[in-house]
Formats: C-alpha cells, sequence, structure tokens
C-alpha cells in the first residue's frame, strides 16, 4: 500500500502551523507593538474583535464555496489571501489600521479548517480520522510553541515590522508545494489501488448519503450540537491565544525571551494533547467502540482537566502559572481533535466543510464575546482572576450540551425523516 495520504495530511498540518503562526505574530508582539501604537486592554480586545467578527463571518461562506468550488482551489485561494493580510500588517501606523488588517487576516483565514477537515474526510477512512484531524490541528500548537522564541530573535535583529512579513512568506512556500501535489485520491497518480480501498473503506454507507445545504444542517440538532460546543469552548483557546503574553507581562513583567520560552512549553503541552486526544478516541474504535461513545469519553477526559487549569488565576508565580495553563491548552486541544471529527462521523462528506463552517461561525461569535470584547473591559477594571476562572467551567457545560444534541453520533441516514425531498449523492 503506497502512503500518499500522509503526505496530504503534512500539507495539511504545514498550512495549520502557517494559519496560527501568522495570527499570533500580533498577540506575541502586543506587550512591544503597544509601546509604539499605544492602546489600552479596551482598545486591544477591540482590536483582536475585529479578528473575530471577520473570521466568524467568514466561516459561514468559506465552509460552503469550499463544498462548492473543491478543496484544492478552495485552500489554495484562502491561504494566499491570508498570506498577503498577514504581510501588510507590518504596514500599520495605528490601532485603527491593525484593526482592520486583523478583520481581513480573520476573514481569509476562515477557510483553513473547513478545507483541512474535508481533505481529512477524503483522504483518511472513519477509524483514522480523529488521528488525523489531531496531527494537523496541532499544526495550531507547533505554530505557538517555536513562534514565540523565534519571534523574540527576529523582534530584537529586525523590530516588529519586519515579524509580519518574514512569517508570511511561509504561506507562500506552502501555496507552491499544495498546487504541486494536491488532487483527489481517484486522480492522484501517486497512489495505488490499496490505498485506495483503504481509504474508501466507508464509502458503501456514505455513497448512499443526501447532499445536505444549510438550510436542512440546521434542521438537524447534531448541527447544534456541534455548533453550542464550538460556542462554548472556542473562547477559551481564544482568551489564552490573544492574552496569555499581556498576562504574563502584567502579572509577572518576563522579558521577551522568557515570554517566549514559556509559551513554548505551554503550546508543547498543547501539542501532546491534540494528538493525545485524537489518538484515545481512535485507540477506542480499533476496539470496538462505537464513534459516539469513543469521542463522548476522550472529550469527557479532557473537560475533566479544564477546573485544575483555571487555577493558573491564583498562582505565585510565573513557572506555575504557566505549568498550570499547560494543562488548558492541552485538554482543550485534545477535545478540539475530537469534537471536529464528528463532523466526519454524523455528516456526508459533501456537507463537512459547511457543517464545520457553521460551527466555526459559533465558535467566532463566542470569542468575540467571551476572548476580546467581555475580557477588555473585565480585565481593565478588575485583573484577569475572575476572566481565567471563567473559562474552567465552559468544556463540560459544551460536554453536557453534546451529550444532549448530539446523542450517540450515528451517520445521518439517507430516510432520517428529517431529510425528506433530498436526493442521494450519486455514487463516485
Amino acid at each position: 500500500m503506497t502512503r500518499v495520504r500522509w503526505w496530504m495530511l503534512a500539507l495539511l498540518f504545514f498550512a495549520t502551523t502557517v494559519n496560527y503562526l501568522d495570527r499570533i505574530v500580533f498577540s506575541f508582539l502586543a506587550p512591544e507593538i503597544r509601546k509604539e501604537i499605544h492602546f489600552t486592554p479596551e482598545v486591544y480586545g477591540y482590536v483582536t474583535s475585529a479578528f473575530q467578527i471577520t473570521y466568524m463571518v467568514g466561516f459561514l461562506f468559506a465552509g460552503r464555496w469550499i463544498d462548492r468550488v473543491g478543496t484544492r482551489i478552495g485552500y489554495a485561494v484562502a491561504v494566499f489571501l491570508w498570506t498577503i493580510a498577514a504581510a501588510l500588517h507590518g504596514l500599520a501606523r495605528s490601532a485603527l489600521s491593525l484593526g482592520f488588517w486583523r478583520g481581513m487576516l480573520g476573514l481569509f483565514e476562515s477557510g483553513n479548517f473547513p478545507a483541512a477537515i474535508k481533505s481529512v474526510a477524503e483522504w483518511f477512512p472513519a477509524k483514522d480520522r480523529a488521528f488525523a484531524t489531531g496531527i494537523f490541528n496541532a499544526g495550531a500548537n507547533v505554530a505557538a510553541m517555536i513562534g514565540p522564541p523565534v519571534l523574540a530573535v527576529l523582534h530584537a535583529a529586525y523590530g516588529w515590522r519586519a515579524c509580519f512579513l518574514i512569517t508570511a512568506s511561509l504561506g507562500l512556500v506552502w501555496l507552491v508545494l499544495w498546487l504541486l501535489s494536491y488532487q483527489p485520491p481517484e486522480k492522484h497518480r501517486r497512489m495505488n489501488q490499496a490505498e485506495l480501498d483503504y481509504i474508501r473503506g466507508d464509502a458503501p454507507i456514505e455513497e448512499r448519503a443526501p447532499r445536505i445545504g444549510w438550510s436542512q444542517a440546521l434542521k438537524l440538532r447534531e448541527t447544534w450540537g456541534f455548533a453550542v460546543a464550538k460556542f462554548l469552548t472556542d473562547p477559551v483557546w481564544w482568551l489564552y491565544l490573544w492574552w496569555l503574553p499581556l498576562f504574563l507581562d502584567d502579572v509577572y513583567r518576563v522579558t521577551p525571551q522568557q515570554r517566549g520560552w514559556a509559551l513554548f512549553a505551554v503550546y508543547l503541552m498543547a501539542d501532546v494533547g491534540s494528538v493525545l486526544g485524537g489518538w484515545i478516541s481512535s485507540w477506542l474504535m480499533r476496539r470496538g467502540w462505537p464513534p459516539g461513545r469513543a469521542r463522548k469519553l476522550a472529550m469527557a477526559l479532557c473537560a475533566g482537566c479544564m477546573p485544575i487549569g483555571a487555577m493558573a488565576a491564583f498562582a505565585p508565580n510565573a513557572i506555575a502559572a504557566v505549568a498550570l495553563v499547560s494543562v488548558v491548552t492541552a485538554a482543550h486541544q485534545g477535545w478540539s481533535a475530537n469534537l471536529f471529527t464528528t463532523t466526519s462521523d454524523v455528516f456526508p462528506k459533501q456537507a463537512v466543510a459547511s457543517v464545520v463552517g457553521i460551527g466555526g461561525c459559533a465558535g467566532s461569535l463566542g470569542g468575540f464575546l467571551f476572548s476580546s470584547i467581555i475580557p477588555g473591559h473585565v480585565i481593565a477594571r478588575f485583573g484577569y482572576k475572575p476572566v481565567i476562572l471563567a473559562m474552567g467551567c465552559f468544556h463540560l457545560t459544551a460536554l453536557a450540551l453534546v451529550h444532549r444534541l448530539m446523542r450517540d453520533m450515528r451517520k445521518v441516514s439517507p430516510d432520517d425523516p428529517r431529510l425528506r425531498g433530498l436526493s442521494p449523492t450519486p455514487a463516485g
């Protein structure tokens, strides 16, 4: 059997790494940028919310558009446009212009996850998808892990503006590799029949699945289960992504170099959590567990870690804070690997990107409210403790709602009465 699917997964990992690297440059360098472009915590919240709002809107359209034009073209266009937006941060002269380019970055980066999840559904059978999702999703943690130490060096050598240009250039490298490499499995010249048969092991079930548009997807409680879970849990990740550098600077007075290595440790553990979370459910499924039960157990283990990590609000020093925040980021990424994979468990491949888009929109709305606007005002008046403590209960609440709305996470059936009037997807 050939192993072309793993090269495709490597490209998804690379794209997700670039995606997150482009977005963390601003948050990591915020303590330095605010020395030149002065902004308060409230203004910082508004600037980050510009990303969240356009990311939310973009998710709705990106998912549907990628379902329509296909993964190869859709992903390539998204990466090209967000690369340009990321580079132009270096020209900003005010908080307003920073907010504008943050908005453009959010709009175009919204294409990453719908395209990547759809690619996994195209290239991996159901039993391997959570593990594959965990691997490419780990790219977010690799970016947040290796980015800060490298950015600290680049900032010391060239200043903060050059950092945006240098990191954005990686998107162009990925774009060349993607256009040269990516084709659907049936058309890829380097793949043999044995690998195609392995990938298409679920095909007899999935070929009968109906096409599902937004209006039909929103009639399904499974869509709402995914969307509500994203709404409640995405803000936890966004909060630490946006505010952790300022938290370490304001509370513990760390230097840029110390901050870089602290974030390296935090996101190294997130990387471990992402892969481990996906591996747990895949391991259980290989031993005969039904997908829904395996996903829920893995998600429950991750959700149970969140109140422990929230004790970072009372950490006596930066080392203890970093250790507890590492628990949060690792658990969240393990949760996310499984939550994303529920879409390919439940919905046909033709609808995966659209459903991920709906959920991503809900997650961005939650991020806008709970990681940008509200924290900016709360932190300015009461400090970081109330916000960090509140984040400790979001995943447990989401788990209860997922259990209620998604139930056993069975594949949507063509005979489901909620889908009457839809035509089955033609085989092949």
